[in-house]
């Protein structure tokens, strides 16, 4: 069954405290890692406040008179010199699971998507996913998204390269 409107809004400085939730459970549910609250907070809070960074969209379903979020992608921005343009990285992109299956991503990148084609500096919208993560990979293929020839590679200096063991996630 999909939901026939899904409203899609830009993410406000009173949303941080559910967008910090859902990086914490997307980071555990993709990653087996437990992020640090406080400074998820503090980093969610600075993003916000900093759109040369970027921008979040939420999703809200029409139905709920309280407006609350039940998915949300976050847009960073990458300068190509070979195109002259701008790429948006879709990021942090996090549908509450009993919301999943009903078009909330879908609605998400469709709204992201027609941002980026209006937008004459935006040259194209990019994601990166965990490798092993079938699901999204899937659902990113069924609305036009494909792999790229590029592997990413980092250098990440506050979480680490270390990914979390069968011993980690049996005993946090």
């Amino acid at each position: 069954m999909m939901i026939e409107r899904i409203r899609i809004r830009p993410a406000r400085q009173d949303d941080v405290d559910t967008i910090a939730m859902f990086n914490a459970a997307l980071a555990l549910e993709t990653e087996s890692r437990r992020l640090d609250l406080v400074t998820l907070r503090k980093g969610t809070l600075a993003f916000l406040g900093s759109p040369g960074y970027g921008f979040y969209i939420v999703a809200e379903l029409p139905e709920d008179e309280n407006h609350n979020p039940v998915g949300q992608l976050m847009i960073t921005y990458e300068w190509s010199d070979w195109r002259n343009g701008v790429f948006w990285w879709i990021q942090s992109v996090y549908v509450v699971p009993d919301q999943r299956g009903l078009g909330v991503f879908r609605a998400m990148h469709d709204h992201i998507l027609v941002k980026a084609k209006a937008d004459p500096r935006v040259c194209g919208i990019r994601l990166y996913v965990e490798r092993e993560n079938r699901k999204a990979q899937a659902v990113y293929q069924r609305v036009g998204l494909t792999p790229s020839a590029y592997t990413v590679f980092e250098q990440d200096f506050v979480l680490g390269a270390r990914r979390p063991t069968k011993i980690d996630k049996e005993f946090p």
